[in-house]
């Protein structure tokens, strides 16, 4: 990891230090439209095509329903599901928006309700690996949300089988339909629906390079739908002062890095912090991870900021604004309105950013590259859409009347105006 000290670094210093390696989205966009655009027009056959040339994978059905499935899971693994389910349904259900209403000038009565997004599709990715923890991340606050129809799509194994892991999420979670498919053609299969898959109105979830350009193209086209946030690869920011153990921080930096070789972890640290003891531990964690060679390719495009106090630690995190931030300093919980840009925050010597991954109750799908300056994390409002409703009186059109018919004339949009004033010379002839 190169080294850097925060005092010595200028303006241009720091807005080169906070850009993510750069994502050329062309040739990505290229590959994928030629996807998207037979799965259009083939629907499940294409679908099942695709799935065999980029997989390997010959599938019998392009989806199944999970409740009709008899899942054979160990008692252990179930367990560790229903525990990490049931936090995560009550963080998630704590965060209903509430509907209100208001009067804002006699006789006018404004208000918002939340309704369900209909119809949703949940990309979970798989195929070297099973990821429970994204299923759930994802299909719990759609459950929570009401929302009526939710496709989970998602690789099959080798052999054409789904993980019964996800199968028994999907189950918890009232979902109706799996897709057993990845890549760009199960986002194109949600986005304009096929034979077996009704279309969705939005797509979640996180993904490689080409289902993130799948999702950017379809969100942009004649397919009318919507997607939760752009994403990048995985990211980390630690801030540590003296009170930080060296080899939590080591484990923290390395529990992100062997996410993939373009992750990117950052060390922001006070003069206390030991330094030499991290290295020492970093090399001594690195050695005994099976996905050594990956974290190590990741820490080399990673880099550590020396600050000489905690504010500026927090000054460079909020224009990084990382995806996952970990606050490993002394009474960590008193710093957290220092905090304006991040994904998940993750407070004191004691929490590591794993839990939040998997158990604690929040949600792990995160803004990446920088979008926590302006986007939120996956939530039950990403499931949600708000909708203004007003009603008015006889006594509230003639209280505001006046002033849409003067805004209405400066604009002049007459009809505007008309509407209005047809009915305020009614209520005058009463």
């Amino acid at each position: 990891m190169k080294s850097y000290t925060y005092k010595n670094l200028s303006g241009d210093d720091i807005a080169k230090l906070i850009q993510r390696p750069k994502m050329d989205f062309l040739p990505v966009f290229e590959q994928v439209q030629p996807i998207i655009d037979e799965v259009q027009l083939k629907g499940d056959k294409a679908v099942q095509k695709f799935t065999q040339q980029f997989d390997g994978v010959t599938t019998k059905s392009v989806s199944i329903e999970p409740s009709n499935i008899k899942v054979g899971l160990d008692t252990t693994s179930k367990a560790a599901i229903d525990i990490a389910f049931d936090n995560i349904v009550r963080f998630h259900k704590a965060q209903h928006p509430v509907e209100f209403t208001v009067e804002t000038m006699p006789g006018v009565s404004c208000s918002r309700v939340v309704r369900p997004i209909q119809r949703v599709g949940l990309y979970v990715p798989g195929g070297t690996a099973v990821l429970p923890s994204s299923a759930m991340m994802l299909a719990i606050p759609a459950m929570l949300a009401g929302c009526e129809k939710t496709i989970l799509a998602t690789p099959p194994d080798s052999n054409g089988q789904i993980a019964p892991e996800i199968i028994y999420i999907a189950q918890k979670a009232n979902v109706d339909l799996i897709l057993l498919a990845g890549g760009a053609q199960a986002v194109a299969a949600m986005a304009f629906g096929t034979e077996s898959v009704p279309k969705v109105d939005k797509i979640l979830g996180p993904g490689n390079q080409y289902v993130t350009a799948a999702k950017m193209i379809l969100q942009n086209s004649e397919a009318q739908i919507s997607i939760d946030m752009p994403a990048g690869p995985s990211e980390v920011l630690v801030i540590a002062d003296e009170s930080a153990n060296p080899a939590f921080v080591a484990a923290d930096l390395l529990s992100q890095a062997e996410h993939g070789t373009d992750s990117q972890v950052v060390l922001v640290a006070t003069s206390g912090f030991n330094v030499e003891e991290l290295k020492a531990e970093l090399s001594r964690q690195l050695n005994q991870l099976p996905r050594r060679d990956i974290a190590e390719q990741a820490l080399a495009q990673s880099y550590s900021v020396l600050v000489d106090d905690i504010q500026d630690a927090f000054t460079f995190s909020n224009e990084y604004a990382p995806e996952h931030l970990i606050v490993n300093i002394l009474n960590a919980q008193e710093y957290t309105d220092s905090i304006i840009n991040a994904g998940s925050v993750f407070l004191g010597n004691w929490t590591p950013e794993s839990v939040g991954d998997y158990a604690s109750g929040t949600n792990h799908t995160l803004p990446t590259y920088g979008y926590a300056k302006m986007y939120s994390g996956v939530n039950v409002s990403s499931f949600q859409k708000s909708i203004t409703m007003q009603s008015l009186t006889k006594e509230g059109l003639m209280n505001i009347g006046p002033t849409v018919e003067k805004l209405a004339g400066i604009e002049k949009l007459d009809a505007h105006k008309n509407a209005v004033s047809i009915r305020l010379e009614e209520l005058n002839n009463e």
